[in-house]
């Protein structure tokens, strides 16, 4: 017995750190691994780089440069300084696209979020089948060319002979709508060709959230009692604050972004301008009016919008998440 203390004294204890001569012995023979370490990784991130400031920053940099000027392309361009600023202020066309690009939103974002959450709710049941099926043709809008969905939309809401119309006039709620010259109808159309398109892609962001959650909870509440509507209001919903707040800062980024929709109805913005929202507004100047130090100061003026937007949804989701911490 004390021969084999004296041999386990003369070991070197276990230890989870390795020598230099190991790792070195290590790394010779595996030459690759030290490729991936050093300045290697710069090589690996320069296509994104080059690509970030080159179509990103790039233009941005320009646009505030060009913003200052009565900028002309192909002659001498006049510096204004806060000229076209001052002009967009005072323009009631800015305050008019405005007006519809937010009555847009409103009328897109939240039902579509409501909607989302719902058909989410309804995938995540294990007893349904074809969910694989379902999950994947609710991407099918989201890849629909945009001409397709509002030629096929502009028939539904057809004044005459729309589908939309004789619904409603079936239900007594109204016949004959113009969705076309109608500021609010108008907006409505638009809105639902938005929800159609974007809803199952914020459908299955929302089911990704609640798988996540776990199914303890639901059991420990099915064992207190609760229904299918109790755990899905004091379970499902609470733990999608998160993702709530993420859908609806991009879908108001989205929404301010408003373009295809309004254009393929109306490129001029409608008889009334009840289609002008800010991106087709900044479009018909720049590339209508050949207006491009003005059209560059609009877009200036929509990153400020987004900027406070994003602003105030950060402070209220921290301080829902906040709360829900306490």
């Amino acid at each position: 017995m004390a021969v084999l203390n004296e041999r386990e004294r003369s070991k070197k204890p276990l230890s989870p750190w390795k020598s230099k001569k190991t790792s070195d012995k290590k790394a010779a023979a595996f030459p690759g691994v030290k490729s991936l370490n050093g300045r290697w990784g710069y090589l690996y991130v320069a296509p994104f780089v080059i690509m970030f400031v080159v179509f990103g920053l790039a233009p941005v940099i320009y646009s505030v440069y060009i913003s200052f000027f009565h900028w002309d392309p192909l002659g001498t361009s006049t510096f204004t300084g806060l000229r076209n600023f001052n002009l967009l202020l005072h323009d009631s066309d800015l305050w008019l696209a405005l007006r519809n690009t937010f009555s847009i939103w409103a009328l897109s974002t939240f039902p579509q979020m409501f909607m989302a959450i719902g058909l989410a709710n309804l995938l995540r049941n294990t007893r349904l089948r074809g969910k694989s099926f379902f999950r994947t043709i609710l991407l099918v809008p989201n890849i629909t060319s945009v001409i397709a969905i509002t030629i096929v939309f502009s028939q539904l809401f057809g004044r005459d002979f729309g589908i939309i119309n004789d619904f409603l006039g079936w239900a007594g709620l109204g016949h004959h709508i113009d969705f076309i010259e109608g500021v609010i109808p108008s907006h409505v159309q638009i809105a639902t060709m938005i929800t159609w398109r974007w809803i199952g892609y914020n459908t299955l962001i929302f089911l990704a959230s609640m798988l996540a959650i776990p199914n303890e909870l639901f059991e420990s509440s099915s064992v207190d009692g609760a229904s299918k509507w109790q755990q899905f209001r004091f379970v499902t919903l609470p733990q999608l604050k998160n993702t709530i707040t993420f859908v609806l800062i991009v879908g108001t980024i989205g929404g301010l972004q408003v373009f295809a929709e309004p254009q393929q109805l109306a490129a001029d913005g409608g008889s009334s301008k009840q289609f002008l929202t800010l991106t087709l507004f900044l479009y018909n100047q720049a590339f209508v009016n050949n207006k491009y130090g003005y059209a560059a100061a609009i877009g200036i003026f929509i990153t400020f919008i987004v900027l406070i937007i994003s602003a105030v949804n950060f402070v209220i989701s921290r301080k829902i998440s906040n709360d829900g911490t306490r």
